[in-house]
């Protein structure tokens, strides 16, 4: 007898269990801390202007490494600096039902109408290290840009106070040019007025092209006579394509010249003599700032900065992390022990 009452009261439990699991709710006692569903993993999209440098294939690595130790995926697209393949890759990825997008933009105007997209689908947008203009962006993450070009031109101007400057400076279409060569010009503008420098050749580079960098410097040489006594270039990219130019005047490495990004080729440049300065902006410590911050944003959360950045539009909230100068003399101090680079990569087996 007592074993038919046990079987009818187990079919009875499995009867119920069944029907309760079909409802809407169930009431159930839960062990503190264990979440009673599930939370679907959070999936953030990246769009990437290029993947043509060495500097955002480091991004591109740092960023998905750093999603994932958080526990969310990431689907990362790069146009290659096509502004209509951008747009489309962004609003395939909402399409795809992302949690929240990051966009590097290729041009900081067009890509308005992919945060535009974005926010009709309720997504969130961080625009990451450049800043997207005129549109509702939800925030920025960058470097002090403008602090980059005060470092490049301090650096300069400390070896040559005076004489005859060039600037080449990057692509119009992104907004981190405009900042550095306001940062340059904060420190270059007094030694302008007191004549002690005089600017002879200053002009942008598209696309940030080093071969189109090298075609502007070989027209400054050849407008001012070689007569050149210190060049800034916006990036490392644009400073080789300077250098191959001074090269093929047999000036490489007499003239001064400061570039961006702690590239590799422009490491081996400045231990090599033939590069003056960069600047390193630590990307491993952007990346995994802006992963966070998509991901807690992406959760539901709020996100609160001290600084701002105007695009046109409105103020963005704004985090901007601090660049750092390297020359020869600090390079093991800085990108080397950071693991950005390797010494033996940067010197070479021989001399490591």
């Amino acid at each position: 007898m007592n074993k038919k009452i046990h079987m009818v009261l187990f079919l009875f439990i499995g009867l119920m269990l069944t029907a309760c699991t079909a409802g809407e709710t169930v009431s159930k006692a839960v062990p503190e801390k264990t979440p009673v569903v599930d939370e679907e993993t959070i999936k953030i999209g990246f769009s990437m202007d290029t993947l043509k440098e060495e500097r955002w294939l480091k991004d591109q690595a740092l960023f998905k490494e750093a999603i994932e130790d958080l526990g969310a995926e990431v689907e990362i697209v790069a146009a290659n600096g096509d502004d209509a393949l951008q747009l489309t890759q962004a609003e395939t990825l909402i399409q795809q039902g992302i949690d929240l997008l990051v966009i590097v933009p290729h041009n900081a105007e067009a890509t308005a109408a992919i945060v535009h997209t974005a926010h009709r689908a309720g997504i969130q947008v961080i625009a990451y290290d450049r800043l997207v203009k005129n549109a509702d962006i939800d925030l920025y993450v960058s470097f002090d840009n403008e602090r980059v070009g005060e470092m490049q031109a301090t650096a300069i101007l400390d070896l040559v106070p005076k004489g005859n400057y060039v600037y080449i400076g990057g692509a119009t279409t992104d907004n981190n040019v405009h900042l550095i060569k306001k940062g340059v010009f904060n420190v270059l503008q007094p030694a302008i007025d007191r004549g002690d420098i005089k600017i002879v050749y200053d002009q942008w580079t598209e696309d940030w092209s080093p071969e189109k960098a090298f075609l502007n410097m070989t027209e400054a040489l050849a407008a001012n006579n070689n007569q050149i006594d210190a060049v800034i270039a916006a990036n490392d990219a644009t400073a080789g394509g300077v250098i191959q130019a001074l090269e093929a005047q047999g000036l490489a490495g007499e003239i001064p010249v400061a570039g961006q990004d702690a590239e590799l080729a422009a490491a081996q440049r400045i231990v090599g003599g033939t590069q003056t300065m960069t600047v390193y902006k630590p990307i491993q410590t952007l990346t995994k700032q802006a992963a966070a911050l998509a991901v807690r944003m992406a959760k539901g959360e709020t996100v609160t900065t001290v600084r701002s950045v105007n695009n046109g539009k409105i103020d963005v909230p704004s985090i901007l992390l601090a660049p750092i100068p390297v020359t020869a003399e600090n390079m093991r101090d800085t990108v080397i022990a950071d693991g950005f680079h390797t010494g033996t990569d940067v010197y070479g087996a021989a001399n490591e």
